[in-house]
């Protein structure tokens, strides 16, 4: 809550997208020394309701250390005016076991039982992230000739949480307002939030306490200014004429909510150092933060970075939470992601492949009274043709408590069969399922902008038109888009060369393909031959046997398919005969 918390109170169907990746492009990973448990790959999906391709950005959780402001500033006014703050001989661990300047009085006897009493289970989980991060932290305090005791300033500001959002629209565990994150040389933009970052942003909290305690030569005031700018900090000294904080509380020259700042502060540092003596004798403390790290390029997702390193999405997620889409930004060719420690070279050698496939999935809607379909379908951004047949409706009333099928598209990611022959892009120009729209950009548009226009992914438009990185269209300029002539969403398309069977069970991996050679005992008539069909938007296996004059069993059969499950994209081995109409 830095600079900003006085202020926010005083003023109060499948498509194969080409990953290419090649071995020999990425460089040799790195392993940061500062894992977690991993199970199998799974093919990983993400939904596309919004934003193809892309999580939406969620990852914010409201601030728990402002949750109990209001209970905080009604004991605090009930205590009476400020006292001193004085070193008790008492003192835990000792006076020499602090590096910041502990005093005691009320109000940080106030905090102690607030902590260690009223809000006791908040208190634990804070202590129980905090051995994640306070090595690395220290670390950096060490380095940077702090006291080390300033690393549980991060517990009063965020409870050393990542996504940490306050109302005051601070970020990350040392709470950063987008202008001091800026200022302290943190990436802050649609793709890229470095608050959250748990080093740069702990390095840019650090850099920012250090020149706070510079300008006012007392940590007390560092810390204070930290939560209310420098200037509400040195407009108090020179008005009230001292420099102690203390004095400064008592005179009631600063804002409550900073007044309860050092106090709260010092509380945490006494209870962290010292949890048996206050009773927290049970604390599962996290594992101290590791990782590895490899590069890989613009525009990949984390998803396929963790089908990769064979690892749950969520772990390599919360190692990358600065990652607002979970994507790699597009405007950098080369990108390092962390990944658990001893993935390095897995993540190296599987990424190149590991690829995407947008399939159709589909979501219950249940009808309101009164509902029109019209109303539905503006709701989930879907034409009303779509959503008939989606439900084999005729007529487009509803009645309330109807249940009905919205198709949405998700993408999967998964790993191609080591087996397989490399991907090749197919040929857009010969497939009639898909039409070139050529888009002349408008003034003010922006590759965004364009992407919903076509309900296409913006990754899809960087590369449909080489892109480097998205500022550098212009207007004038003419992009090119590859749809599918049914009017739903299209990606990049790339037909896959004939695959060894698949020993997947998850049926969104794309379906096993047969050997072109024939096997000797095969009983084919001697006319037929071997033709490959690529399946397109809206294709079923009953339609593509009764198009070329055979069965689905038949179909089934010749690509070893376990049912009639298929996806665009997926190249099907056809046995036909001469006079077949392909």
């Amino acid at each position: 809550m830095t600079l900003c918390h006085t202020l926010k109170h005083g003023l109060l169907g499948i498509l194969v997208l080409p990953l290419v990746w090649s071995c020999a492009t990425l460089p040799q990973a790195e392993t940061q020394q500062y894992p977690t448990n991993f199970s199998p790959s799974q093919t990983i999906t993400a939904s596309q309701d919004a934003e193809p391709e892309e999580l939406n950005n969620d990852d914010q959780t409201p601030s728990e250390a402002e949750a109990t402001l209001d209970q905080e500033i009604k004991g605090l006014e009930a205590l009476g005016p400020w006292e001193p703050g004085t070193l008790p001989d008492n003192l835990p661990g000792g006076a020499t076991g602090y590096d910041f300047p502990i005093s005691m009085n009320r109000q940080v006897q106030f905090y102690l039982d607030f902590f260690a009493k009223d809000h006791r289970q908040l208190f634990s989980r804070w202590l129980a992230r905090s051995g994640r991060y306070l090595p690395m932290i220290r670390e950096e305090l060490r380095n940077a000739g702090l006291p080390q005791d300033l690393c549980y300033l991060p517990m009063i500001e965020s409870g050393f949480n990542l996504t940490a959002f306050s109302t005051a629209s601070a970020v990350g565990p040392w709470q950063f307002i987008k202008s001091s994150g800026s200022r302290f040389g943190l990436s802050i933009n649609t793709y890229e939030d470095e608050r959250r970052d748990p080093e740069k942003a702990t390095r840019a909290g650090i850099a920012y306490l250090k020149v706070l305690h510079d300008k006012f030569a007392s940590w007390h005031l560092a810390v204070a200014a930290y939560n209310a700018g420098e200037g509400t900090v040195g407009r108090a000294v020179d008005r009230c004429g001292s420099n102690d904080f203390w004095q400064l509380a008592k005179d009631e020259c600063l804002p409550l909510e900073t007044r309860r700042y050092v106090p709260q502060l010092i509380a945490a540092i006494l209870i962290a150092k010292n949890p048996e003596v206050y009773g927290f004798n049970d604390i599962a403390y996290e594992k101290p933060l590791a990782y590895g790290t490899c590069e890989v390029p613009r525009g990949t997702s984390l998803k396929a970075v963790a089908v990769a390193c064979d690892t749950p999405f969520e772990e390599v997620w919360n190692l990358n939470r600065h990652l607002c889409k979970a994507i790699t930004p597009p405007g950098e060719s080369r990108y390092t992601v962390k990944v658990p420690v001893g993935t390095e070279k897995m993540t190296t050698q599987n990424l190149p492949r590991v690829k995407a496939a947008t399939i159709t999935d589909y979501k219950t809607h249940v009808v309101r009274g009164g509902e029109t379909i019209g109303e539905v379908c503006k709701l989930y951004n879907i034409n009303k043709t779509t959503l008939l047949k989606a439900n084999n409706l005729r007529a487009a009333r509803l009645t309330p408590s109807q249940r009905l099928r919205i198709p949405i598209q998700n993408t999967v990611f998964a790993m191609q069969d080591e087996t397989a022959a490399p991907t090749r892009t197919a040929s857009l120009a010969k497939d009639p399922a898909i039409k070139q729209v050529v888009h002349k950009i408008k003034p003010g548009e922006t590759l965004s902008v364009i992407a919903k226009q076509y309900k296409v992914p913006m990754q899809h438009l960087i590369a449909w038109n080489n892109l480097a990185k998205s500022s550098t269209i212009r207007a004038g300029q003419q992009l090119t888009l590859q749809l599918s002539d049914n009017g739903a969403p299209s990606a990049p398309v790339v037909a896959a060369a004939p695959q060894a069977p698949s020993k997947a069970a998850d049926k969104v991996v794309l379906a096993a393909v047969a050997k072109k050679s024939r096997p000797a005992n095969d009983k084919e008539s001697p006319a037929a031959r071997d033709t490959y069909y690529e399946v397109r938007g809206g294709d079923t296996l009953w339609k593509i046997a009764r198009r070329f004059n055979t069965t689905t069993g038949e179909i089934r059969r010749w690509n070893k398919l376990d049912d009639n499950n298929i996806q665009p994209g997926v190249r099907l081995l056809l046995k036909l005969t001469a006079d077949a109409d392909v």
